[in-house]
């Protein structure tokens, strides 16, 4: 704690601009760029192709429910920490081996995406978009373990805003340059060939974070006690995490034949309540599927497929952890996590197909949205780090929260004028300034939450929450708009930002008098 008291008195600005330039932040602007990339291709950029494909509205923003998978990625951190991978991978150490097995399924998940023609195989495409989330993911988790283990708690904020930066030059790749080689291929018409072209392109940038991946060194970290003794063990709980998904898989396609008559009745009978009831009834279903899959796993613990200390070990007392800590501030913290982005990501999701309504072409959506777009983000990441250095991380989050709220009442009145290229220039920068800003600041406030012991998990863990709620609502963004009309969808997603405001004064309180 003196060392890094000691920091916020004494540093400057051009100390923490020297900052940025470390080794480790190096590590993170490329290791970003490998995070950046595969995220638009399961969001903006396949939402452009399937809507040059002719798919419908409200079904390209179900789209973005492949990406639950981060929301998920609690699940399996544990896996992440535990399983090893077999000695000739291994020996590159514990996360840089999974970080490589994580990219190259990543490559792989594109490449199958590529193959497929949402036009006519719409559910092969959603296959492949699910297996991108998943890989994704997965890599992300390894990325931010490495991240926190590799530097000391000052250092986070550096680290955060380079990883920021790097991965938005990774999206601006995936979205910008996916969107410029497809006008570019393919002008105004919709051809599959120059979509999967595209996607291909895309599976080779990857080359970058496997090339990083085989450079940088492995972060030390003194080994943890573990139950975990034998080759056995390792595979009994990997059985129990692949037979719980399996149940979860099952029960969710299971209750889709019930889904849809409850769907179908509900519609007929309420009319107005549809989209209500639409959105319920899968709630519902997820929810079904979760439960069985819980029961499936500790039925499996009961019958002694693995010990309840490896259990516990890996899912409990990351958890017990944290709350032990907190205590009931933990509520609070926890409440501010699941909600600080929720008006970043629910605008965020249909902010290309509204681009296309709005009339603008490819061109101009990629120039604006994603090239200019990206400097924003970068500018906004790299002045929240140096803010969260000066001025504390509470106050840096409270003024990103403000901005992404206000910023998204611009969208608003973009809604209602005729298309002005300048004027979608000057809101798309101001609304991603803001979020680049407001996301360093959550970033490294998510890392000084973390403990040592358990990186991973509970850092899978808070950022899991961090978008499970805002993605589920996002998928029902092209159904709201349907509903509404887009001035009351954007106004309604600034509102949504206005109580993240009180929780982050009262999470601030709270640290305080911890």
């Amino acid at each position: 704690m003196a060392e890094r008291d000691q920091l916020r008195v004494t540093g400057s600005w051009l100390t923490a601009l020297a900052a940025l330039v470390h080794p480790r932040a190096v590590t993170m602007l490329f290791l970003g760029f490998s995070a950046g990339i595969p995220i638009l291709l399961i969001f903006s950029t396949l939402s452009v192709w399937l809507r040059e494909a002719g798919v419908e509205r409200a079904t390209v923003t179900f789209f973005s429910w492949a990406a639950l998978g981060y929301s998920f990625k609690f699940v399996w951190a544990p896996l992440i920490d535990r399983l090893p991978l077999p000695n000739f991978i291994y020996r590159l150490g514990r996360r840089r081996s999974w970080l490589l097995v994580s990219q190259l399924a990543i490559v792989i998940a594109i490449l199958w995406t590529s193959s497929f023609d949402p036009k006519t195989t719409v559910v092969m495409t959603a296959v492949g978009a699910v297996l991108i989330g998943f890989s994704s993911a997965t890599q992300d988790i390894v990325i931010d373990a490495y991240r926190i283990e590799s530097a000391k708690e000052e250092m986070q904020s550096m680290l955060s805003a380079m990883y920021i930066a790097g991965y938005r030059v990774g999206m601006l790749v995936a979205g910008a340059g996916g969107l410029w080689l497809a006008d570019y291929w393919g002008g105004d018409h919709y051809d599959y060939v120059v979509w999967a072209n595209v996607y291909r392109v895309m599976a080779l940038m990857m080359l970058v974070g496997i090339a990083t991946t085989l450079i940088i060194r492995e972060p030390h970290r003194k080994p943890a006690d573990t139950a975990f003794r034998n080759t056995s063990d390792y595979l009994r709980f990997l059985l129990l995490f692949l037979f719980s998904v399996m149940a979860f898989g099952a029960a969710f396609v299971m209750s889709s034949g019930a889904g849809q008559w409850v769907k179908l009745s509900l519609i007929n009978d309420f009319g107005m309540m549809a989209q209500l009831a639409r959105f319920l009834v899968e709630a519902l279903r997820l929810a079904l599927a979760i439960f069985f899959s819980a029961v499936t796993a500790r039925a499996l613990v009961g019958a002694g497929l693995v010990s309840r200390a490896h259990v516990r070990e890996t899912y409990v007392e990351p958890v017990a952890d944290f709350f032990r800590r907190y205590g009931h501030s933990a509520i609070i913290v926890i409440a501010l996590i699941g909600t600080y982005r929720i008006a970043d990501i629910v605008m965020g999701v249909i902010a290309n197909v509204f681009y296309l309504d709005m009339g603008f072409t490819k061109i101009q959506i990629a120039m604006y949205s994603k090239f200019w777009g990206l400097w924003a983000t970068i500018g906004g990441s790299l002045l929240g780090g140096i803010l969260s250095v000066r001025y504390g991380v509470n106050r840096t989050m409270f003024l990103g929260a403000l901005l992404a709220a206000a910023t998204n009442l611009l969208f608003a009145y973009l809604a209602t004028q005729t298309p002005e290229a300048m004027l979608l220039l000057w809101v798309i920068v101001a609304d991603n300034a803001s979020a680049g800003l407001a996301t360093a600041a959550f970033v490294a406030y998510l890392s000084s939450l973390t403990s040592i012991s358990f990186t991973a998990m509970q850092y899978a863990i808070f950022s899991s929450v961090m978008t499970l709620v805002p993605k589920i609502l996002a998928g029902y963004s092209g159904t709201v708009v349907d509903s509404a009309g887009y001035v009351v969808f954007f106004v309604g997603t600034a509102i949504l930002g206005i109580p993240v405001l009180f929780l982050v004064i009262w999470a601030g309180r709270l640290s305080r008098h911890n």
